[in-house]
């Protein structure tokens, strides 16, 4: 037995036993009628995945979201204890007014009001305010105590400020999460099985001796099943992102649409699934009202261990072969596909600019890159990235910054997730979102909501997409999602604990060129932002980033920059109102770095104009010719760098003091005002594709020299 003191003044009582049999189907059968969760991993990857198998039933009490109402509800006699200790913390926390009831508590957490640096944003309050008291209050040693279960999409629009465009069912639930104290663990790798039980005491009160049993949940099965989407209405969805793509709006972006089955048992299915198509994330959870989750998803959302935070994103998808030779062949079409590799590299630039919100800078690393993953149907390339998240952040910070995953949403991500929510013709529910774990020693394990099945009265509702470039061929995305959705429906229908280590300081290329600079980063809504703010700060700048619309007057004389970045994004500069920001800038000399949008809004602030491409280059390399300047100091005379962009300005379009000194042919890739100190660059040189020769690095130090 073994003793933990919570925060709270919880004491927490371990007991671990050691099971002879590791067959944990007779738990598993019990999530068909009560509440719990069955987690495993059919998948062993060395340094991502490893075999497992977990189950709970009868959790004392859930944490249950809806908007911004978080609830928590005992559900046995062993919650009773648990729900006031948590209402005081709450209560004592102010996150938002608390309301007590006979076997619950209620907050509803207030809609932020005050503004705040990009890099603070995940401390705005949010239903994960809440979330965050609740586990500080029971924080305590131990890898497996914690609250299990669902997030759902909609909980990103709470972090991102998107507007509704279509009306939310009443029954909808954000959050839906366990407290299980009673957890069965197989590790399939050391072949060993074990119940870990928890009992918890406080104010002279205990569970000890208290019956685990929630109230039964009959199964229902369905009456009919709703029809199918639509022939073609996926493929029209896919024409009018074309057109977004064109106009710069969007780089990539992943819509769905819904496919139904019926579902004998989840239980059941749960068992084909991970028979059928083995994947890292295989679950099932009751979650009550009527609502279970079924899913094999292949990919990883968000992990903590200690200060480290991980993500594996998935992009790139080709059927498997008929025998391991048409595999090869199929893999070889994979890796040789510049369609797909676009896909990854702008998902990976997107994931590494949401973890460079949190996390030390330098410390966000690309451990692998396009590796190959076999599933039953499907072959995907995946990227393995990793940080260290800085000291004041969580894993809830890091869970914050990256909803949703690129990958079930595209980039800019902002902009795209405003195009899911006008396009797609239903919630999202859980779909997109995240199931897995979140410990009370301050760990994180989720996977996301993909190849999911949400079972409600004993339909299954399967929802799939496709990420769509502008060379999307639309009648193949459409047969895309339906592969991707097959195995699910024929299945279905029975065929803070850990203090943070900073790393030692890393060689920044081209010299710490920034060393006491303060920098105004502007946020044009884009995806990459984060990473290039980080990009300065290895070089020793002091960064704060704002998002775009602030009165600049008031933030120039509050900040006091020595150099205005303005960011990426989508769009066109007026989209910004970035002509008044630049009139400022200009009235008060000092000095600008623009990049992308940001190059093209000081063209058209010095009299120039814009053209736009024929087709649009968005996660492209390219291959940039240095005319003269200072920005390419250091480096060859032609750079490889990525591209993200449709407009663009011709040599003859730029105007006033700048002068053309970069271009692939006749696109201008880099402009000069040496007498103003304001440079621009129409590539990312924080992409990974600008990373060769540490590129990237060495123009941030060339333009903190020249702006110096």
């Amino acid at each position: 037995m073994t003793k933990f003191l919570t925060p709270a003044g919880v004491t927490v009582e371990r007991h671990v036993s050691e099971l002879d049999d590791p067959d944990l189907t007779p738990i598993v059968a019990q999530v068909e009628t009560r509440r719990g969760g069955v987690l495993s991993s059919g998948m062993e990857y060395p340094g991502r995945y490893s075999r497992y198998h977990l189950a709970y039933v009868d959790p004392s009490l859930e944490v249950v979201a809806r908007g911004r109402e978080v609830t928590v509800r005992q559900l046995n006699a062993r919650g009773f204890l648990l729900v006031d200790v948590l209402a005081d913390a709450l209560t004592e926390a102010g996150v938002g007014e608390v309301t007590r009831c006979d076997r619950e508590v209620h907050v509803q957490v207030p809609m932020p009001t005050e503004r705040v640096p990009e890099e603070l944003r995940s401390k705005l309050p949010t239903a994960f305010s809440a979330l965050r008291v609740i586990l500080e209050a029971l924080r305590c040693d131990d890898p497996y105590l914690g609250l299990w279960g669902a997030f759902g999409y909609d909980l990103a629009y709470q972090f991102e400020p998107i507007p509704f465009a279509k009306e939310r069912p009443d029954d909808a639930r954000d959050l839906v999460l366990h407290l299980a104290d009673e957890i069965y663990v197989v590790d399939r790798k050391r072949e060993t099985a074990q119940v870990r039980r928890y009992d918890f005491s406080f104010g002279g009160r205990s569970t000890k001796g208290l019956s685990r049993e929630t109230e039964s949940l009959d199964y229902v099965q369905a009456e009919s099943v709703p029809e199918g989407p639509v022939p073609g209405v996926y493929a029209d969805t896919v024409r009018r992102a074309r057109q977004e793509f064109k106009a710069g709006n969007l780089f990539e972006v992943v819509p769905g649409h819904e496919m139904y089955a019926a579902c004998d048992s989840p239980t059941a299915f749960y068992e084909r699934l991970r028979t059928a198509n083995p994947a890292p994330y295989e679950f099932l959870f009751n979650l009550g009202d009527r609502e279970y989750l079924v899913g094999a998803s292949p990919e990883m959302f968000v992990r903590v261990t200690g200060d480290r935070v991980e993500t594996c994103p998935i992009s790139g998808t080709i059927a498997r072969g008929d025998d391991p030779m048409h595999d090869a062949s199929q893999i070889a079409l994979l890796i040789g596909s510049s369609k797909e590799e676009s896909e990854l590299t702008m998902c990976t630039d997107v994931d590494r600019n949401d973890k460079a919100r949190v996390c030390v800078p330098g410390s966000v690393k690309v451990l692998g890159r396009r590796q190959i993953e076999m599933y039953s149907r499907l072959i995907h390339t995946v990227d393995h990235i990793e940080g260290r998240l800085r000291p004041e952040m969580d894993a809830l910070d890091a869970f914050l910054t990256h909803m949703w995953a690129v990958t079930v949403t595209g980039a800019p991500k902002t902009w795209a997730m405003r195009f899911i929510e006008e396009q797609e013709t239903t919630p999202r529910r859980w779909y997109g979102g995240a199931v897995g774990f979140v410990g009370f020693d301050g760990s994180m394990n989720t996977g996301l909501t993909l190849r999911t099945a949400q079972i409600r009265d004993g339909v299954a509702c399967v929802r799939a997409g496709a990420t769509l470039l502008y060379d999307s061929d639309p009648d193949a995305e459409e047969a895309e999602t339906h592969l991707k959705a097959r195995a699910l429906l024929e299945t279905a229908a029975g065929g803070i604990g850990a203090a943070a280590v900073v790393p030692e300081p890393i060689e920044v290329a081209g010299g710490p060129a920034g060393n006491g600079r303060k920098v105004l980063l502007v946020d044009h809504e884009d995806s990459f932002v984060n990473t290039l703010g980080d990009y300065f700060r290895q070089h020793g700048c002091e960064v704060t980033t704002l998002r775009f619309g602030f009165d600049a007057a008031e933030v120039l004389a509050e900040t006091a920059p020595d150099l205005v970045v303005l960011s990426p994004g989508p769009g066109r500069p007026q989209d910004f109102g970035t002509a008044g920001l630049l009139d400022e800038l200009e009235e008060r000399g000092v000095p600008v770095f623009g990049v992308c949008l940001g190059l093209q809004a000081m063209v058209e602030h010095a009299g120039g104009s814009l053209s736009l491409l024929d087709q649009p280059s968005h996660g492209k390399p390219g291959n940039v010719k240095v005319t003269g300047g200072g920005l390419f100091d250091g480096l060859p005379a032609e750079v490889v760098a990525a591209r993200y962009h449709s407009l663009y300005a011709t040599p003859d379009q730029v105007k006033g003091d700048f002068a053309a000194t970069a271009a692939i042919d006749e696109v201008v890739m880099a402009i000069e005002a040496p007498g103003k100190r304001w440079f621009g660059v129409q590539f990312h040189p924080e992409s990974i594709l600008t990373a060769a020769g540490a590129h990237g690095h060495r123009i941030i130090g060339n333009v903190l020299r020249l702006t110096a």
